[in-house]
C-alpha cells in the first residue's frame, strides 16, 4: 500500500493498493458521507479494493477534503480520477491504463456526478441516493454517461432514495443488481466485492 496526496488545492489523501504483478487498470473508490464517519477505511471499500488487486486492478481509496456540502467532495472525486489518469506509474507503452470509479452511498452519488464531467471507462455505484442537492443530481447525471454503469442497491434500504437511480439505470439498459439487505449490507461485503470486481474485470480488462 502507498500513501497518496491527491493534487487539486484541497487536502485529499488516499491509500493506493496495487497488484503484485503489472497493473492493468485502476479504480478510484469513493467513501460514504464523511460527516457520518465515512472514510477510506470503510469495510466495503477495503474488501472491494482487495478483490480488485487480486484481479490485477489497482485501487485508490481516499478521504475527502474539508466538508463542503458535497461540492468540494465532487471535485475531490474528479481530482482523484485525474490523478489516476496522469500518474506515471499507470502509463504503459500501450498507453495509460483504463480508469474506473466506484462509490458507496454518498460516495456512489459522487462517483456518478464526477463521471459525468471526467472521463472514466466504467462506474459502479453501491446504494446511491438520487440527489445530494438540487444541483448535485446523481440521477440526472446518468443521462450523460456513455460508459458501462453498474448500480447495486439493497432491497430493504430505507436510508437513501435509490429508486429513481435504479429506474433510470434500467431505462438505459445499465447493469442493475439487487442485494438482500438494507443500506449497510451487513455480512454482504464479499458478495459486493465479487459483483463489483466482476464488473470491472469485464469493463476494464476485456
Amino acid at each position: 500500500m502507498t500513501d497518496v496526496l491527491v493534487p487539486g488545492g484541497r487536502d485529499v489523501r488516499g491509500t493506493l493498493e496495487e497488484p503484485d504483478g503489472e497493473t492493468n487498470a485502476i479504480v478510484v473508490a469513493c467513501p460514504p458521507h464523511p460527516q457520518h464517519g465515512g472514510s477510506r477505511t470503510d469495510s466495503r471499500l477495503v474488501t472491494v479494493a482487495e478483490t480488485l488487486r487480486e484481479s490485477g486492478i489497482a485501487c485508490l481509496r481516499f478521504d475527502y477534503g474539508p466538508w463542503d456540502d458535497g461540492y468540494g467532495e465532487r471535485e475531490d472525486v474528479r481530482n482523484a480520477i485525474r490523478w489516476a489518469h496522469d500518474d506515471d506509474r499507470f502509463d504503459r507503452e500501450r498507453g495509460a491504463v483504463p480508469v474506473g470509479v466506484f462509490g458507496y452511498s454518498f460516495g456512489a452519488s459522487q462517483a456518478l456526478l464526477a463521471a459525468a464531467d471526467v472521463d472514466v471507462e466504467a462506474v459502479s455505484a453501491l446504494a446511491p441516493t438520487a440527489q445530494l442537492a438540487d444541483d448535485l443530481d446523481a440521477c440526472a447525471s446518468l443521462r450523460g454517461l456513455e460508459c458501462p454503469v453498474q448500480i447495486c442497491y439493497g432491497e430493504r434500504d430505507s436510508t437513501v432514495d435509490w429508486g429513481p437511480v435504479v429506474e433510470r439505470a434500467r431505462e438505459r439498459g445499465d447493469e442493475v443488481l439487487a442485494l438482500s439487505g438494507d443500506h449497510f449490507f451487513v455480512g454482504k461485503n464479499a458478495a459486493i466485492a465479487d459483483a463489483v470486481g466482476d464488473f470491472f474485470e469485464r469493463t476494464l480488462l476485456e
